[in-house]
């Protein structure tokens, strides 16, 4: 069912744009034969949203790789700042949900670290259509420079926060984990969630040796709810980190390095001394800041995936 509903969700659109392309062309016809400028007029109002309709169907094309159709874990991590950057994550935290709620997404928080000014760390799981082919885009380092709201000096700040993007795995996309390959860790949940959850090791911690890729869970009361979750996270950052591998690999040949691994800074966030949102791999810019934090950032996923072709 799942697999239909993500057919018809790529077909009946273009089914509908067709459609009304059709009836706006003959619609033409009649306006020319009959010299009825008004009809022109609303053919010429149609256009537009015609056009914007057939970009972003034709963006969606671009989304073909085996995991872009897939629902996706978005995990955000305080950098170098302290305080500030921990308030720089609550910040990106907000933005994401804003961006998801936009396309319709649902939203499950996984693990939440909370640290003094804001948030340590934070994973959820987006659930929408091409989640993961259009949240992989946001995928590295992303730079805040402002004027501290912690600083009683009132002196400008820069801080930073990782964004780790990966696909929620199902069966048809195989990921081999050894158990000896694993440590599995538990531990009592921090924050919110009543007596239950702060008096018992309900919290899980997985490490996988080879990669040194490390996932948590608290979300859940129950141990076991919180290792099944950890273990599908865990799946699903081994099927990215296996991917950008081979994309390094073969990108070492290449004269032109076009890969967003992890580490490198891919957008620039600057609300003082001016007001600017640049990212870097695609040059795209924007001055309103506060749309970019409520969520606009269409622009910049969309001129990334059309640098990727």
């Amino acid at each position: 069912m799942t697999d239909l509903k993500r057919l018809r969700e790529s077909i009946e659109p273009w089914e509908g744009l067709l459609r009304d392309a059709q009836d706006a062309s003959d619609l033409l016809d009649l306006a020319i034969e009959e010299g009825d400028h008004a009809i022109e007029a609303e053919i010429a109002d149609q256009l537009p949203r015609l056009t914007q309709r057939f970009r972003k169907l034709e963006l969606r094309l671009l989304l073909s790789d085996e995991a872009d159709g897939a629902d996706a874990y978005v995990t955000i991590h305080s950098g170098a700042g302290g305080t500030e950057a921990c308030d720089w994550v609550s910040m990106l935290y907000r933005m994401y949900q804003r961006w998801m709620e936009r396309h319709d997404f649902t939203i499950e928080l996984i693990d939440l670290q909370e640290a003094e000014g804001g948030i340590k760390s934070v994973t959820v799981q987006a659930s929408g259509t091409f989640a993961y082919g259009y949240l992989k885009a946001e995928a590295g380092i992303h730079r805040l420079v402002r004027i501290s709201p912690f600083d009683s000096s009132g002196r400008r700040h820069t801080s930073f926060a990782s964004v780790h993007v990966s696909p929620v795995v199902d069966d048809n996309i195989e990921v081999e984990i050894k158990p000896d390959e694993i440590r599995v860790d538990t531990y009592r949940a921090s924050g919110a969630g009543g007596q239950h959850v702060n008096k018992t090791d309900s919290a899980v911690r997985v490490t996988h040796f080879p990669t040194g890729l490390v996932v948590q869970c608290q979300n859940e009361r129950s141990q076991h709810k919180n290792r099944a979750t950890a273990m599908k996270v865990l799946k699903s950052r081994l099927y990215e980190y296996y991917r950008r591998q081979r994309e390094a690999e073969q990108e070492a040949k290449a004269i032109e390095k076009k890969d967003i691994s992890w580490g490198n800074q891919i957008r620039s966030y600057v609300f003082q001394p001016y007001t600017m949102v640049k990212d870097l791999r695609t040059t795209v810019e924007t001055g309103n800041v506060q749309a970019v934090m409520d969520g606009d950032l269409d622009q910049f996923i969309d001129a990334f995936l059309k640098s990727q072709v």
